[in-house]
């Protein structure tokens, strides 16, 4: 009876052991198809992107599938071409091609230097040949190395640098007990040209993903972002800095990702420098021109931050003082606001921003007075640490107004670059802040260039 009462309780045991194993594994298959679908919902190019590789895989497959004559002319050696595959097909164009490129010349000269290397060795005599061979790898693998530190070779050309110094060195070490080094050279290069042209093909015309309309897209994203945490704060929390709820939160807090885009940035320019002319973006676009946009951006970002910080911060103002400078704080905001939300516009459209030189205007001329009125001795029987917290506003938003000049200024110009076009309302009629109403006019200077003058009075 009691033997039958242990084999029941350790029954029960093991039974619930195997449910909660059971459990776990369920909602482990569960939570990662929550996330695989949250990922294909973020970016439905990454569902395109992974059949695309998988796609490119198969073709190269078939060399090593068949038989006659393909599989006699390569052998093994056709691996490499789906090793290619594998390390040459990135999400973007750009990268493809940058990693397609390199690995082809890389695989090129280190394949025609080690023949070379090989072929010198020969006369040395067979005892000194491995000491040549040697030699030569330690050389030509010290100085490429050492390249790769280069800033401007990292950028563009790390992975050929790479590439290099491993053909290079197989070409060397396998020649030495292998005769047919000649042979080798030519199924390696072949293989690596088959697996890159599949590649490249493939990405460039089945559903292609730019990286240059990245940049584009994530320079405008990252100005409007800045626009909408002024517009917030101007519009609504300045107003009710003791009523703050969730949507307000997550709008003012949206600014953040641009904290941290510049290594994103950065990477789309280089990639999208190996690409080729397409949709809007012509040869030669001036990416480096998105850097100094995305750059004069995070200046305005980090001073939105200390202003988001003092919003947070336990000590505030007392009430009377945010009432004096509340109407020129939200002004200033506003327009603020309304200049980034132009430019962001002006960038996704590919057109001339010139509203925005307007808004800023007005922003500047609000400016002068809150620092007039900070001037003068409204506050004689205030404390100073009352008065600090309404001045840090006031001076941050005075930077924030320069922060955003200087956006509109690098907008321009890559309007110039790219010359972009005028949008159909550009010398339209437009209203200052009295009112009344100005027109911003088109000339042309000596060099083809086009300037607007506004007038603000």
């Amino acid at each position: 009876m009691k033997m039958a009462t242990e084999k029941s309780g350790f029954a029960e045991i093991a039974w619930t052991w195997v449910k909660g194993v059971a459990n776990k594994f369920t909602n482990a298959v569960i939570n990662a198809g929550k996330d695989a679908k949250k990922l294909a919902d973020e970016d439905p190019r990454r569902v395109v992107h992974s059949f695309k590789v998988g796609l490119a895989i198969t073709l190269v497959s078939l060399f090593y599938y068949f038989d006659d004559p393909i599989y006699d002319g390569f052998g093994v050696s056709a691996m490499w071409a789906v090793m290619t595959v594998v390390v040459v097909f990135e999400f973007s164009v750009g990268a493809t091609l940058g990693r397609g490129v390199n690995r082809g010349i890389a695989t090129l000269l280190g394949g025609a230097l080690g023949l070379g290397a090989h072929r010198l060795a020969s006369f040395s005599g067979e005892k000194a040949e491995p000491i040549f061979l040697g030699l030569s790898v330690l050389l030509i693998a010290a100085v490429v190395t050492f390249l790769r530190f280069h800033p401007k070779l990292k950028a563009r050309y790390d992975y050929g640098l790479m590439i290099f110094i491993l053909t290079f060195s197989l070409i060397c070490v396998s020649g030495y007990r292998d005769d047919e080094v000649l042979d080798m050279a030519y199924v390696r290069l072949s293989t690596v040209l088959i697996g890159g042209a599949v590649s490249v093909f493939i990405c460039v015309f089945l559903r292609p993903i730019w990286a240059g309309e990245d940049l584009h897209g994530l320079t405008a994203a990252n100005i409007e972002k800045l626009g909408i945490f002024l517009e917030v704060f101007g519009s609504k929390y300045l107003k009710s800095l003791d009523e703050k709820n969730q949507e307000m939160e997550a709008s003012l807090d949206e600014y953040k990702s641009v904290l941290n885009s510049q290594g994103a940035e950065e990477s789309l320019a280089n990639y999208a420098k190996w690409e080729p002319r397409h949709g809007k973006f012509r040869y030669r676009q001036p990416w480096d021109q998105y850097l100094k946009v995305g750059t004069a951006t995070r200046e305005c970002a980090y001073r939105i931050k200390a202003l988001s910080g003092y919003l947070n911060s336990e000590i505030q103002a007392p009430k009377e003082i945010r009432e004096k400078i509340q109407e020129s704080c939200t002004e200033i905001s506003t327009e603020c606001s309304c200049a980034l939300a132009e430019l962001s516009t002006a960038i996704k459209n590919m057109t001339r921003a010139t509203p925005a030189d307007l808004h800023i205007s007005n922003a500047k001329t609000v400016s002068k007075n809150l620092k007039s009125l900070l001037k003068t001795s409204l506050w004689p029987d205030t404390d100073l640490v009352d008065i600090i917290p309404a001045a840090t506003v006031v001076s941050l938003l005075i930077e924030i107004v320069s922060c955003t000049a200087q956006i509109a200024d690098s907008v321009h110009e890559l309007a110039s670059l790219s010359k972009y076009k005028f949008p159909d309302d550009a010398h339209a009629m437009r209203q200052n802040q009295n009112g009344k109403e100005k027109i911003l006019p088109r000339t042309s200077s000596n060099d083809g260039s086009h300037n607007f003058t506004i007038t603000v009075e």
